[in-house]
């Protein structure tokens, strides 16, 4: 299961607790945009019908962070670039698909809610090829304060360059954290699907796959030892 780690009594308690380990903050950051400011995020904004529902996530924020409109800002295919210590990755945005997710990722990224965050987890093994980021933490437990609606399909698959949300197992328990596949990987269609990486991001995370896991979980992920910082998203 891809989760997003829960404190440790609830976890504990319905057995969805990840690998989670920090993620060495010391890397030195890559040259390249220092702040979403720099980016244009009026410039996007095409305003579709969808209402998302937002709920409190008891949990709190682990960043203080306003949260999406409620009604989702963003239609088509919006392009944006994750700015990281291992180098840009392009992604493309479905706001048509996922207009809910879409709508939260941008809200939290115009808020530079992601930047200076590491990523926590990496899977490394064949079929299972990806990278989980997206909490300020760095542990695997964290997120916005509010939980995203689940927006997956039966018939959602996993290659690589596919852009998903990680989630506690319950329904519609997405957040701000989730994950990159740069390996065609096995997963169920649990996850919401928003997006894909292009080739030079693939190649960027396949480099921090072959690098491997600093500490291996029980289930074969942890922090990589290549560490991922995220600097910066930016948009068009």
């Amino acid at each position: 299961m891809l989760s997003r780690a829960l404190p440790a009594a609830a976890a504990a308690a319905l057995l969805l607790t990840l690998s989670a380990c920090g993620s060495d903050d010391s890397q030195a950051e890559s040259d390249g945009p220092k702040s979403s400011e720099s980016s244009d995020w009026k410039s996007i904004v095409k305003p579709g019908t969808t209402k998302c529902d937002y709920a409190e996530d008891p949990t709190g924020a682990s960043k203080e962070v306003d949260a999406p409109q409620e009604t989702a800002q963003y239609t088509g295919k919006v392009a944006a670039t994750i700015n990281t210590s291992a180098g840009p990755l392009g992604v493309t945005l479905d706001a048509d698909k996922a207009p809910c997710t879409v709508n939260s990722f941008l809200s939290l990224s115009s808020q530079d809610y992601y930047d200076g965050t590491s990523c926590h987890r990496l899977g490394a093994n064949p079929g299972f090829e990806l990278l989980q980021c997206g909490d300020p933490t760095g542990q695997g437990t964290g997120g916005p304060g509010y939980t995203i609606p689940d927006e997956f399909k039966d018939s959602d698959t996993f290659p690589a360059g596919t852009l998903a949300m990680a989630n506690t197992g319950q329904p519609n328990s997405g957040g701000s954290q989730f994950f990159m596949v740069f390996g065609d990987t096995q997963l169920p269609p649990s996850y919401t699907v928003f997006g894909t990486l292009d080739e030079a991001g693939i190649k960027t995370l396949q480099k921090v796959g072959e690098a491997g896991v600093a500490e291996a979980g029980p289930d074969g992920t942890g922090a990589p030892k290549k560490p991922v910082k995220f600097e910066t998203v930016t948009v068009g």
